[in-house]
């Protein structure tokens, strides 16, 4: 079994990526994605965090989050996120996806995979680059021709706070270079 090091900086701003069961295209759904932003709005209150950038996408979300200082258990908040997520959606909107017999012995839903990508962002130069990545996953991954036609991203708030133009990431090849990828 691999052995998983993740990095715990109280305090610490990281990006993340969370990848729904078997990229089934559940954030397609309004009510999806009503129910996650009442679950992520909970659980920050409960847990407190700062969004620095996020994107929305069907089947995976992007983010960057700040926590509190001293604190260091984005682990938590996660699990909290996927756990209150996964009871409302059964309960609410439908079943999940099928259960194999690993999560069939867990007694888990097949709505989230079990883990997720954590990175532990350095500088500011990391941060401005992991804030593009998720700006501009949208387009690569099709789903779009400019970043400012995905309405589920903190692109826009970065527009009105004249960080983006509104035309950011068009003809991004040097970009898209810069971004990499090494996130899943």
């Amino acid at each position: 079994m691999p052995e998983y090091r993740r990095c715990f900086l109280p305090g610490g701003t990281y990006f993340f990526t969370v990848v729904t069961y078997s990229r089934k295209p559940i954030f397609t759904y309004p009510e999806a994605r009503d129910l996650l932003h009442s679950v992520w709005e909970f659980v920050r209150e409960k847990h407190p965090f700062t969004t620095g950038a996020i994107c929305l996408l069907p089947d995976h979300i992007h983010c960057i989050w700040t926590l509190t200082p001293g604190d260091a258990d984005y682990s938590t908040r996660w699990k909290e996120i996927k756990r209150i997520f996964t009871h409302k959606y059964l309960d609410q909107i439908g079943k999940g996806g099928y259960r194999n017999a690993s999560r069939q012995k867990r007694e888990e839903a097949a709505i989230w995979q079990r883990r997720f990508w954590e990175h532990t962002l350095r500088d500011e130069q990391d941060f401005h680059r992991h804030m593009d990545y998720i700006h501009y996953n949208p387009v690569k991954h099709g789903l779009v021709q400019r970043v400012r036609d995905w309405p589920w991203s903190s692109f826009h708030r970065y527009v009105r706070q004249e960080y983006y133009d509104l035309d950011w990431g068009e003809g991004i090849e040097a970009i898209e270079q810069n971004l990499g990828e090494e996130n899943p």
